[in-house]
């Protein structure tokens, strides 16, 4: 097992094939076109994936018609949830391409894959009028948009690392959470907007359908601005997927599982996150404008506590900034949570959800430069993939349908504070065993 930061160049260049001799030795500056076009289309792909959850109560009543109060939602989270499956399989195919073709062309694969993902859920009739087809489509879909997703994270996250300039590496890698939360936000207004000028039959019946159908329009701009991008990753000419992959393995094992553990509690917490719309609804009998609101200023503190974060860590360290948000929510959640059903109000509702999304994305964005900063570059975009989508899939895939049932099973809507403690407590231990990162080399 490979324990030294950055990894050993001698052991990567027996186990990989040499790059082209004529690859510049520096990697080329970051400029505002690069850091636009891999935030725009990060965000465009997190947008499409996270509006499921925002319409899942809809979705579950067109796609799922279960009898019971929580039926039908309860089979459209576990439809959300399969499309973190595919996201392993996607970061081997795609993070692995990333690592062999570059970043770029990479890149453009996730939009165009996640962009027909996306309009087949817009498109598919509900199962009023196909039947037993309506739910298989779906579920064919977020699969297809879970592969998209799973290669996205680590070439996108890579590209902005490799491209910063070394004493700002934190500030310009938070950018991809940053971009999530542009996601959220976008969402959220989204939301905000169908739920105020629609009534709750047409909005049941295809209003939900809508925020979906403007993603497409995007489509188009995504791929040609991401086709301008640099390249920052050399061709490793006859690297085959298996090599990388078993790199990654032979060499990373420990970053992997530690990486896993300290990301297991960003996850869970950003899906619960995501759920609040559906929580607020379901738990809190608020309405669905007050909760979709609740979204769209998630993903503003998203945004901001990112960015804050990744120039704070510049500034003290990645560990300082993965720790100490994490700790405090670990310790607030559930305070909050009691406070929040004891007066359920738009203003109580806002308070909570603007303290979980800024501690979460504090923690997170650190967390996302730490990672890769400890991975050599030829392997850096399938490592922080395959990390990224493991605890997703395992962790994030399965935190709405978690605490759903534990709401439905305990009839306690503050139960799912203590699923946060929980994985929140063993990523603290995964984050204090990390090294600190901010001055390692990442260019080897």
């Amino acid at each position: 097992m490979n324990t030294s930061i950055a990894g050993s160049p001698g052991t990567l260049a027996q186990a990989l094939p040499a790059r082209d001799a004529a690859e510049p030795a520096a990697l080329p500056a970051i400029s505002r076109k690069a850091v636009a076009a891999a935030v725009a289309g990060n965000a465009l792909e997190f947008y499409d994936f996270v509006l499921y959850a925002y319409f899942a109560i809809y979705i579950g009543h067109a796609f799922f018609p279960i009898a019971g109060e929580f039926g039908s939602l309860l089979a459209s989270v576990a439809t959300f949830g399969v499309g973190f499956f595919t996201r392993p399989l996607g970061s081997v195919l795609i993070g692995a391409f990333a690592d062999r073709a570059g970043r770029k062309p990479a890149l453009i694969l996730t939009v165009v894959l996640i962009t027909v993902g996306t309009l087949g859920i817009a498109a598919t009739p509900g199962y009023a009028t196909i039947g037993i087809a309506a739910p298989i489509i779906v579920v064919v879909c977020r699969l297809l948009q879970g592969l998209a997703l799973g290669g996205e994270v680590g070439p996108a996250t890579a590209l902005l690392l490799e491209m910063a300039p070394r004493g700002r590496r934190g500030y310009y890698t938070s950018w991809q959470l940053a971009s999530q939360g542009l996601a959220v936000a976008l969402g959220g207004l989204f939301g905000v907007i169908v739920s105020a000028s629609m009534s709750p039959q047409d909005l049941a019946s295809w209003g939900w359908r809508l925020p979906f159908l403007f993603s497409l329009v995007l489509v188009p701009v995504a791929i040609t601005i991401r086709r301008s991008l640099p390249e920052t990753l050399g061709h490793h000419e006859g690297a085959s997927t298996a090599q990388i992959v078993g790199t990654v393995f032979r060499q990373q094992r420990r970053w992997v599982v530690l990486g896993i553990l300290l990301m297991m509690s960003g996850v869970v917490s950003s899906q619960f996150g995501n759920f609040m719309a559906t929580y607020a609804i379901k738990a809190l009998k608020l309405p669905p404008a007050v909760a979709q609101s609740s979204v769209l200023l998630a993903g503003l503190l998203t945004f901001a506590g990112a960015l804050f974060a990744g120039w704070l860590s510049d500034r003290h360290g990645r560990k300082a900034l993965m720790l100490l948000p994490r700790a405090a929510l670990m310790l607030a959640i559930v305070p909050m949570l009691m406070w929040l059903h004891g007066t359920p109000t738009a203003g109580t509702l806002f308070v909570v959800v603007g303290v979980l999304a800024t501690l979460t994305a504090m923690s997170g964005a650190a967390s996302l430069v730490a990672v890769p900063e400890l991975i050599p570059i030829a392997i850096r975009s399938t490592t922080l993939s395959l990390v990224y989508a493991i605890a997703a899939t395992v962790f994030g895939g399965t935190t709405q349908l978690v605490i759903t049932w534990l709401m439905a099973a305990t009839g306690d809507p503050v139960s799912p504070g203590w699923y946060i403690v929980v994985t929140s407590a063993i990523s603290l231990v995964a984050m204090a065993l990390l090294p600190e990162t901010r001055d390692v080399d990442v260019s080897k």
